[in-house]
This record gives structure tokens, C-alpha cells and sequence, in this order.
């Protein structure tokens, strides 16, 4: 999906990469990278954030295309190649009028997305890759069970058709959610092959192999997750439904993977869509019917006292 040209033939739109790659990084490698990212960054007005960790990168930046394509070009030579030496950096690319950052970093972490379980490394074992244009056959087949391995306000603004909520508030809770909830049902219910998605892959990366460590058998996810769907598959053959939570300022995107229908509400961080602004519980800044009932009054009035300051700044 190209991005927006001018009437003078100028790319308008700024590029945003979703990237992740599960390759191991000894220390200096990740020293020489969180050394180098930042240098460049500034030079090319790329924001953004990228992890970095011992079992591999995990980031989101935007910025002028050539920019934020140099950024990855810088990551991909420190990043080793697999024994076929394929290209191990998965990216997924859309586009955006504006910013949708407001600085850069990068920061060393335990791990580039976090499960919690340090026996589970995707490099050594993960499920099957399913390409986009093979994922509505897969999911459409009786006999599999389809697993969103998200959080509960992401698959609350759009999913799968069909798809099994986990209700995890963060990707920690999902192995206590796999002991407690998916293995009685799975022994239930017989399902001959489990297919999983996320929003990018990376969650599934994890959560599969995961799985397979659990003897769960036939596990498959979605390659390149529903960003990657979004982009391949034309809407009309879609069996996505409602938008896709993304971790940056656009919120949410639609299939078109342009900027959506939410926004977020700055006093619990959570997705408001344009219908939920109108309840009388929505007070922009201060409140949404998610967090109603979640602050004090003291607190409120603090939010409230940041939102004139914000509304001012705007002005």
C-alpha cells in the first residue's frame, strides 16, 4: 500500500514501520544498537520506539520514508542471519498524513514482548505459518479453533468473526489463561488444529511455541498477524470485523489501514470510539465508560486541570 502523493508529485504521507525479529543479540550487539538508533533517528526525524533484547528487536517508528527505511536498513546489518540467511526482520508498512509519535527510543528489555516464560524461545520451536491469503480457509474450517491472542480493549474494537477471546489484560496472563481455560476446553471439545493472530505476529510467535511446549499439537498463526491481512486481503473476502488497536497515536486502523474511529482516553489509556465520546460518562481528558468508576475526585480534578493545559496549548 504506497503512500499519498501531492499535486506536485511529492510523497506526502510519513511511513510507519511495525517491525520484530526473534534472533539472538549477545550484549555488545545490543549495546552497539541502542548506541547507534538514536544518532540516526534524530538525522532522519524518525520517532518511534524500538526494543531490544537478548532473544531479538521488537519496534514501531514513523517518519519520512527514506528515513525510517535507512533505520531498518541500519538494523537488519546487525541483525544475524538464519541458516538459509533469509531476511529475519518482519515488517509491516502504512502510511499516516501526521506524526504518530512524539519522541524516539530505545531501551534494552528482558524481552521483546512479554510472556513471562523463559523456556519459550521461538527460535527453537513455533507453529505454522499461515499466509493471508490462506488464513479464511484455515479459519473457516469447523475443526479449527481460532485463538486471539490479544488483550480484552484491543478484540473489543474488532476481531476475527468467530474468534475465542482470551479476556487477558496483558500478555502475561495468557499461559495462566491456556492452564485454566483452554486446555479443559480443547479436551472438550477435540478441535483437530488451534490457529492464532495478533496484530503484527510477534505475540503469536510466542504463544505457539508456547502452546507446542504445552503438547498442544496442531497450532498454527497468522504470518505477519492482521496488519499484514489487512493490507493482502481485499475487503470484500475479508473475515475481519471492526478495527485493529495499534500502539501509537492512530489508535486504531480500519482495512484500509488508515487511521480509524478511536481515540484514547487520556485519563485511563484505554480506546473510546467516536459514539462512546457522545455518552454522558465521556469527559474528554477526565473520563470514559471504561474508567468511571476507576479515580478519585482529587484525580479527576488534577485530569481536568491537564486537559485546560493541553486545550490551551492547541489553541
Amino acid at each position: 500500500m504506497g503512500a499519498a502523493m501531492g499535486a506536485d508529485g511529492i510523497q506526502d504521507d510519513l511511513l510507519v514501520a511495525a517491525f520484530y525479529a526473534f534472533t539472538p543479540l549477545a550484549d555488545a550487539d545490543q549495546q552497539e544498537l541502542l548506541t547507534a538508533l538514536p544518532p540516526l533517528a534524530q538525522a532522519e526525524t524518525v520517532l518511534g520506539s524500538v526494543l531490544i533484547a537478548a532473544e531479538g528487536v521488537n519496534g514501531t517508528v514513523c517518519g519520512p520514508s527514506l528515513g525510517v527505511e535507512r533505520l531498518l536498513a541500519l538494523l537488519r546489518s546487525q541483525l544475524p542471519l538464519g541458516e538459509a540467511h533469509y531476511d529475519c526482520l518482519e515488517v509491516k508498512r502504512s502510511w499516516n498524513p501526521d506524526q504518530v509519535f512524539r519522541r524516539f527510543k530505545a531501551r534494552s528489555k528482558r524481552e521483546i514482548v512479554t510472556l513471562g516464560q523463559p523456556q519459550v524461545d521461538p527460535r527453537d520451536s513455533v507453529g505454522t505459518y499461515v499466509d493471508p491469503q490462506d488464513w479464511n480457509a484455515l479459519i473457516d474450517d469447523p475443526d479449527t479453533l481460532v485463538i486471539d491472542a490479544r488483550n480484552t480493549y484491543e478484540v473489543a474494537i474488532g476481531s476475527f468473526a468467530g474468534a475465542l477471546n482470551p479476556q487477558t489484560e496483558s500478555f502475561r496472563d495468557f499461559p495462566d489463561w491456556v492452564d485454566q481455560t483452554l486446555r479443559p476446553r480443547v479436551a472438550q471439545e477435540g478441535p483437530k488444529r488451534i490457529a492464532m493472530f495478533c496484530t503484527g505476529g510477534i505475540r503469536c510467535e510466542k504463544a505457539s511455541s508456547f502452546l507446542q511446549q504445552q503438547g498442544f499439537g496442531e497450532v498454527h498463526h497468522l504470518r505477519g498477524g492482521i496488519l499484514r491481512y489487512l493490507e493482502e486481503v481485499p475487503e470484500q473476502n475479508s473475515r475481519w470485523r471492526g478495527e485493529c488497536f495499534v500502539f501509537d497515536q492512530r489508535v486504531a486502523l480500519n482495512h484500509q489501514l488508515e487511521r480509524g474511529d478511536y481515540c484514547l482516553c487520556h485519563a485511563c489509556g484505554l480506546p473510546v470510539s467516536s459514539e462512546q465520546q457522545t455518552l454522558p460518562s465521556y469527559i474528554k481528558g477526565v473520563q470514559c465508560l471504561h474508567c468511571i468508576d476507576q479515580f478519585t475526585e482529587a484525580d479527576r480534578r488534577r485530569f481536568a486541570m491537564r486537559q485546560q493545559q493541553i486545550d490551551q496549548l492547541q489553541a
